[in-house]
């Protein structure tokens, strides 16, 4: 069975806070409050594995926190290959109600010395070995250098393995310039990486750099991809409401998870599409909704490829 490599460069305990109603300089009674193992790249493969995709986790871990978070990879059953850093793992901190967008406070990230991302580097060639894809999905720690993106891009192509960034900003472009066969913002990412004022422009920008394919999640505008000869549109799946918290990292699992089984491009967008709604309906990052998704999947969701 197909095994894929996703790349986590700075992880993070998701810590969530569900309020009656989140208003800025208030005191909040906190109703709810649930404490996960995440990063963009965590969430995929919890996706992922959820789907019944063998996926291994690479990723820094470090102090009290990083001792956590392995331990609460392990007890979901997640495969991890970790790297001991001597800086603490980050959190985030998510302030979610019933009406309003939920507020996040994201950490910056441990200093991750060149011997660590060495080691990460050594790693990531052992578990290639045999793979069928490699994901880089998240932000890169404070003062990381953009081009290890470059790096690991170069060493799945060595092995031979196709390579997926969901990243933004300079990681972003080192993917893309790297050659990555995809590369997945959403569409403000694309905007304010590229300094596009709209989609075309900063997609091409991309393609011009060197990646194969760019998708681009636009949330109720649906998704697209482009290459340098087609695109390709499925709109969003209509109806969902709930937390969009993770929706970008469940679609992200969609697509791979479709490319890997052999579907054509317009299918894995429809397979994106899907479960990204269905992570919408699941109060958490990383979660999606099973049923909902094979349910999504069946409706005639409207896929459009064009000679771009």
């Amino acid at each position: 069975m197909a095994r894929i490599v996703v790349v986590t460069p700075n992880p993070a305990i998701d810590v969530t806070y569900r309020v009656q109603r989140q208003t800025v300089g208030d005191t909040h009674r906190v109703l709810e409050t649930t404490r996960r193992p995440g990063g963009k790249g965590v969430n995929v493969a919890r996706v992922l594995d959820a789907l019944g995709l063998p996926a291994v986790s690479v990723l820094p871990l470090g102090g009290a926190s990083g001792e956590w978070m392995l331990a609460a990879l392990h007890d979901l059953g997640l495969r991890v290959a970790s790297i001991p850093l001597t800086g603490e793992t980050r959190t985030t901190v998510t302030v979610a109600d019933d009406e309003a967008h939920p507020t996040v406070f994201s950490e910056p990230g441990p200093i991750v010395t060149q011997a660590e991302w060495g080691m990460l580097a050594t790693e990531l060639r052992r578990q290639l070995d045999g793979a069928s894809m490699l994901i880089i999905s998240g932000s890169l720690p404070q003062r990381s250098d953009a081009t290890l993106v470059e790096s690991w891009v170069a060493e799945g192509h060595r092995a031979g393995v196709p390579v997926l960034v969901d990243a933004t900003g300079d990681a972003l472009l080192a993917g893309a310039r790297a050659g990555a066969e995809i590369v997945k913002p959403n569409l403000q990412e694309l905007l304010d990486t590229t300094g596009a004022t709209a989609a075309e422009p900063g997609i091409r920008a991309l393609l011009d750099l060197g990646a194969r394919l760019v998708v681009v999640s636009r949330g109720v505008d649906g998704i697209t991809a482009s290459d340098r000869d087609r695109d390709y549109t499925v709109d969003a799946i209509g109806g969902v409401s709930g937390s969009p918290t993770g929706a970008g990292d469940a679609a992200t699992a969609g697509l791979a998870a479709a490319l890997i089984d052999g579907r054509a491009i317009g299918e894995a967008l429809r397979w994106a599409a899907a479960l990204g709604a269905s992570a919408v309906l699941r109060p958490v990052a990383g979660e999606v909704d099973l049923d909902a998704f094979h349910l999504f999947l069946s409706k005639d969701t409207h896929t459009d490829g064009a000679e771009a």
